[in-house]
C-alpha cells in the first residue's frame, strides 16, 4: 500500500547516500534493465521485467495487515515505520512502470499521497529519471484509479495533477463534469462492476506493458480472479499490527483461493535491511490463471 510521505521532505542527499539493501537470494537468469549505478549500489543489484508484466508491491506486518482501516489515514506509513529502505524499493518500482494501479480505496485511504517515485524517495529523483529516460518511459508513470461506483474525492491532488480514471458506465455518470480536466475516464463496463482485463488492454494498447499496482487487496483479489497477476514485491515489515474490532485486511480481499485453487508462487529474489524483508515472487505458470471470477466492486 502507499505511504504518505508529505513528513519526509528531500534533504538535498543522493542515492548514494542511502545504505545498500543486503543481497539474501537472486534466481539467476532474470531480466535486467541496466539500473544507474547508484540505483544498482542501494538495491544491490540489477532490476527487470520481460512485458508486458503486471507487479504489485505492498508493506505488510508481520501478522500480515497491510492496511489498519479507514479511520487510519496513509496507514502505509505506520507499518512500514517510513523505513528509507522501503520507501527506496518502493519509488524504485514505480520509476520502472509506465503506469502504476491503484484502488478508490487506496486513494481514499493517502489523501496528500502521489503515486511518483520522487514522491517516496526524493533523494533519487535524478537517478529515478535517468533510468524512466534509459527505459524510453514518459517523465513519470501514468496513474491509473480504477472505481466501480465513481466515489472518488475529486479534489485530491493526485487526481488534481492528471490520473486516468477507468470506471463503469454508471461510475462515468456519477463523475461527469466533477473530475480535473487532466483526468480522462476510461468507461470499461456497463454492469456495476469493473474488469481488470480490459483495463490492461486498454493500457496495453497506449504501450504500457509494464504495470505496478499497489492495491488495494479489493484490486489484488481481481487481478489474481481475472489471472493477471505476473508478480509480487513484498516488504515484511518487523512490526505486529494485530486485530480485534476493526477491519485490517491482509493482501487479498474478495477472493477466496485456498484450499481448492490455491496460487503458488516462487521465491526469486529476497533482500533486507536490517530487520526488513523485501521479497520478489513469481506466481507459478501453472497458477497463471486462478480461474474466471466475477469481479469485486472496487
Amino acid at each position: 500500500m502507499a505511504e504518505d510521505s508529505a513528513a519526509h521532505p528531500t534533504d538535498g542527499t543522493q542515492t548514494g547516500s542511502l545504505e545498500p539493501l543486503e543481497l539474501l537470494y537472486e534466481e539467476e537468469g532474470q531480466p535486467c534493465f541496466g539500473l544507474p549505478p547508484p540505483l544498482a549500489t542501494a538495491y544491490h543489484g540489477d532490476l527487470g521485467f520481460t512485458p508486458p508484466c503486471v507487479y504489485a508491491n505492498f508493506v505488510t506486518s508481520i501478522d500480515g495487515v497491510v492496511a489498519l482501516g479507514p479511520e487510519y489515514p496513509s496507514s502505509g506509513s505506520a507499518i512500514s515505520g517510513r523505513e528509507p529502505a522501503d520507501r527506496f524499493v518502493m519509488g524504485l518500482l514505480r520509476a520502472c512502470a509506465d503506469a502504476v494501479l491503484i484502488g478508490a480505496g487506496t486513494l481514499r485511504a493517502t489523501p496528500r499521497h502521489r503515486w511518483t517515485p520522487d514522491h517516496v524517495c526524493p533523494q533519487a529523483a535524478p537517478d529515478f529519471a535517468e533510468l524512466r529516460r534509459s527505459l524510453g518511459r514518459a517523465t513519470q508513470p501514468e496513474l491509473v484509479v480504477v472505481t466501480a461506483s465513481g466515489d472518488l474525492p475529486t479534489e485530491h491532488p493526485a487526481l488534481q495533477s492528471g490520473a486516468l480514471v477507468a470506471t463503469t458506465l454508471d461510475g462515468t455518470r456519477r463523475l461527469d463534469g466533477r473530475l480535473p480536466p487532466a483526468c480522462p475516464v476510461l468507461t470499461t463496463s456497463e454492469g456495476s462492476t469493473v474488469r481488470m482485463i480490459d483495463i490492461l488492454a486498454a493500457l496495453h494498447a497506449h504501450g504500457h506493458t509494464a504495470v505496478l499496482t499497489e492495491g488495494g487487496p479489493h484490486l489484488i483479489g481481481n487481478l489474481l480472479g481475472e489471472g493477471l497477476l505476473d508478480e509480487l514485491f513484498l516488504t515484511t515489515s518487523p512490526v505486529l499490527a494485530g486485530r480485534a474490532d476493526t477491519a485490517r485486511p491482509g493482501l487479498i480481499s474478495g477472493l477466496e483461493l485456498l484450499p481448492k485453487q490455491p496460487a503458488w508462487m516462487d521465491l526469486i529474489s529476497a533482500r533486507r535491511r536490517n530487520s526488513y524483508l523485501f521479497l520478489r515472487y513469481r506466481l507459478r505458470l501453472s497458477d497463471a490463471r486462478v480461474g474466471a471470477r466475477s469481479a469485486v466492486a472496487i
